[in-house]
């Protein structure tokens, strides 16, 4: 059962439906039931909608995909429902195998450090960060390291708030799972 409220949009107040409305229109797509459960507070939903302004600026260096795999390794290995089969969907409709994806090496790095950061970010192996100071420039290492915290930080609204998949994503679960809440 949902513990924090998802909100429609006639619910919303004035500010609310403007951040909704800007929000689709910046970045498309539409209101997930994640973004339904923020938009009850706005500065909630506008910290969290930060994300997209990090995706952005990482997206020319490493790529869109690197991105969703970042993502998606993050949120897989944080056992999220709603991100993980939300970067699911993403992958599987650019085409990729996501179960067995066939990654370059700083697409590997980038896995690998995103489910270290999502199991135990205390003990991250210093081979891992001399790996990840020789790929990423010092700039480049900060946006990386916020993205993962704006990553980390969504799923955490996802499984504390108890907030269900969107039923479009149902179909992108890995076989077996019929869980529909996150």
């Amino acid at each position: 059962m949902t513990f924090l409220p998802i909100t429609t949009y006639d619910e919303l107040d004035d500010a609310a439906k403007a951040a909704s409305d800007h929000q689709v229109e910046a970045h498309g797509g539409r209101i997930t039931n994640m973004k339904a459960t923020l938009l009850s507070h706005v500065p909630s939903f506008t910290a969290y909608m930060e994300w997209y302004t990090l995706r952005d600026e990482l997206a020319p260096f490493i790529g869109e995909r690197a991105v969703s795999l970042f993502s998606y390794a993050i949120s897989e290995e944080n056992d999220c429902l709603v991100c993980s089969v939300f970067f699911r969907k993403v992958l599987i409709d650019s085409g990729e195998n996501v179960d067995n994806p066939q990654v370059t090496e700083t697409e590997q790095l980038l896995m690998d450090w995103g489910r270290l950061i999502a199991r135990d970010p205390h003990h991250i192996p210093d081979e891992m960060y001399t790996r990840l100071e020789a790929a990423f420039s010092p700039k480049l290492r900060v946006i990386l390291v916020a993205f993962a915290g704006q990553m980390v930080a969504t799923n955490l609204v996802n499984m504390v708030g108890r907030v269900p998949l969107d039923e479009v994503l149902y179909e992108y679960r890995k076989p077996g799972d019929t869980r529909t809440e996150g």
